[in-house]
Formats: structure tokens, sequence, C-alpha cells
């Protein structure tokens, strides 16, 4: 049943985690056991049809079709990339709509996966900051793009990774996405390992304290983008609120298992932050941290007032950090002849279809 069909106030199976559907049945007479059995239909086989969860009594289905409804996105469009990277445009119960990525062998099959409609961070390489902030999305929206990329590619058998770097800073939208990890890790659903999913954060430094706390802990990336506070606060407003030394505090106070280190994202800008000094100052800053840096090569895009650095750039700054023993890698974009790549997600309104705004956005980019 999709949120279409849907009429009435049953409650969004979706939305609940495992002990909660447990209480849920009571009331419709089917047993709380059941509830792994729901789970696994739902969550690992992405099963939506009450009709099809062949190993429930059938007065158990008609019970669960009265109560229950099942909400997931709807696919509005899918784009294709030259690399093998797909896009999906998803349409939402409300009309909104959000972008999802999925990156085959990167090295493993990869979802990156939106948190929020549009973004309030306001990072000035970022289409999506060009949206604004419309909404939250609610725990079952973000654990339905992964139910129901599984479902549309066919690796429902698959281990995946996912990245919580789509639309939206998730820990502004930390109550949904920590229950939406909650769910795709739960051993009786998609069973997703933790250390498959990272979160990736411009570094709300109260929620990162509270993140430290929680059962399901994810790898942690933070979008760094700037070694002084000036610079960063230029790229990355909310450094105003939580300026680097506050930020790298947290971080070095947050637990990390065995083996394990905080990943730096840095989106590298052609005169803005690609410098030997940059390179050498942001060494000083990870200074005694566990830490790896990501080097992201700007996504130029139409609206992003910035340039992508040279190829001869690029390998000098991650020469400059190697040389100062940081562990350093350059990330190879992916589905950038899509728009599909770091910091180019963006949904528009208008009359003309995804494909013709598409096509327009591509032909002003530097390729």
């Amino acid at each position: 049943m999709r949120w279409d069909d849907v009429a009435g106030a049953t409650r969004d199976l979706a939305e609940l985690e495992l002990s909660e559907l447990e209480g849920a049945l009571t009331p419709s007479g089917i047993e709380p056991y059941r509830a792994k059995q729901i789970y696994r239909w739902i969550h690992r086989r992405a099963v939506l049809d009450w009709a099809q969860m062949t190993d429930l009594a059938k007065r158990h289905r008609t019970a669960l079709a009265e109560a229950f409804h099942l909400s997931t996105p709807n696919i509005a469009a899918r784009d294709r990339s030259s690399d093998g990277t797909e896009k999906f445009l998803f349409e939402l119960a409300d009309g909104r709509r959000i972008e999802a990525v999925y990156i085959p062998k990167s090295p493993a099959d990869t979802f990156c996966v939106s948190t929020q409609v549009g973004c309030a961070m306001q990072c000035s390489f970022c289409l999506t900051a060009k949206m604004g902030l419309e909404r939250n999305l609610t725990a079952g929206e973000i654990v339905g793009q992964v139910r129901l990329l599984r479902s549309e590619l066919g690796l429902l058998e698959q281990p995946i990774n996912i990245v919580l770097m789509g639309m939206g800073e998730p820990l502004h939208n930390y109550d949904a996405t920590m229950r939406a990890l909650r769910i795709l890790t739960c051993p009786d659903g998609a069973a997703v390992s933790p250390r498959r999913v990272t979160l990736s954060t411009v570094g709300i430094v109260p929620a990162l304290a509270r993140l430290a706390d929680e059962p399901v802990m994810p790898n942690l990336a933070i979008s760094l983008h700037g070694t002084t506070d000036e610079q960063r606060t230029s790229l990355v407003p909310v450094n105003r609120r939580y300026p680097l030394a506050e930020l790298l505090a947290a971080c070095r106070a947050f637990p990390l298992k065995r083996r394990n280190r905080i990943t730096f994202e840095y989106v590298l800008i052609r005169g803005v932050n690609d410098s030997v000094a940059d390179a050498r100052r942001l060494a000083g800053l990870l200074t005694g941290l566990r830490a790896k840096v990501n080097v992201i090569p700007l996504n130029a895009a139409p609206g992003i007032p910035h340039e992508r650095p040279t190829a001869a750039q690029i390998d000098r700054f991650g020469k400059a950090l190697a040389d100062c023993h940081v562990t350093v890698s350059i990330r190879k974009s992916r589905g950038r002849d899509i728009r599909a790549a770091c910091g180019q997600l963006l949904v528009e309104t208008g009359q003309q279809s995804p494909g013709q705004r598409l096509a327009g956005m591509l032909g002003a980019t530097d390729g």
C-alpha cells in the first residue's frame, strides 16, 4: 500500500521502531511476537502490501490494513550518469521533493540519502543551501529512501553503505535521524551494520555531545572546509555559533572505537582555501586527533560563486597534507554530469520537467 492510497487517520507503521510496533499490535489482536515477522517484510524485503506477507494469518493481514498504513516515497525521476551513478528524485506524501544518490562500487554500493527538504546551513559552495529549509524529514521518510533504493536496484540481499550526506544537516534533524538509524540497524529489519553508516555534519556542537551517548554509533564525518574562523565562517556560516576551537574540542572528546577515526571533509575551492599554507594549518588543527582528511574538489555549478581548483592545485594540496603526516584521500567526483555529486543536490520549482531543468543547468557548468 502506497502513501497515496491511504485515507483516514491510520498509524504509519514505517515510523515505528520494533519495540513500538510490538505494543501497537495488541489493540488489533495481533501477538507482539509477530512484530519481528512484519519488520522483516517491510525493512528487509521491502514488501509494502499486507497481502504479500504470507507467513501472517489472513485475519492478521486484515487487521494490519485496518489499523496501519505504510508510507514510502514515490520515484518522480531517475537519472543515470556515464559513470554508473544514479540520482533519484523522490516525491513525499505532501508533494515536496528530495534527492538521493546511488553510487555503485565505491568500493561498496553506497546510498547517499537526505535528512531534510532543503537545508538551513547556508554553506556557500552547496546548491542545496539555495533551497533554504522547507521542513525536516520524518524517520520513516529517511528509512523509506533506503528501502526504495534497495528494492529498485535489486540490492535487498547485498551489503550496502549509507551516507547521510544528501540534502540537509542530519544533526539539525536530530531525533528523526537517530530514530531512522535505529530502524535501519535493527537486526530484525534491514540489519545494516552501524559500521556501514556515515553521518556527515557541519558540526552542531551540542548535538555532537548527544551523539556521543547514542546506542547506535555511525561513522562521523565533519564538514570542516576552512582553517581559520574567518575563512570557515565565510563558507560555513554556522561557524559563527560553533567556532573551530569549540568544534575541534568536541571532536577530541568524541568517543571512538579502536581503529576508528573521524573523517574531516574539506571542499577545496580555488583561491579560497587551497594553498599550501591552508594545508599546513589544517594539519596543525588536527594534531592529536585520530583523523583522516577527505579532500573534495569543488563541484562547480550555476549559482555557486566559487571555482574548482586545477588538477595541479589539488595534487599540491594533497601532497602538502601528506608531507605533514596527515592521512589524506582525494575524492573522485561521481555523477557530476547529472548533478549528483557532493554539493550539487537541488530540487527546483517551475513548469519544466526534471530532465529539462537538469539539461539547462548542465549547459552552463564547467564540466
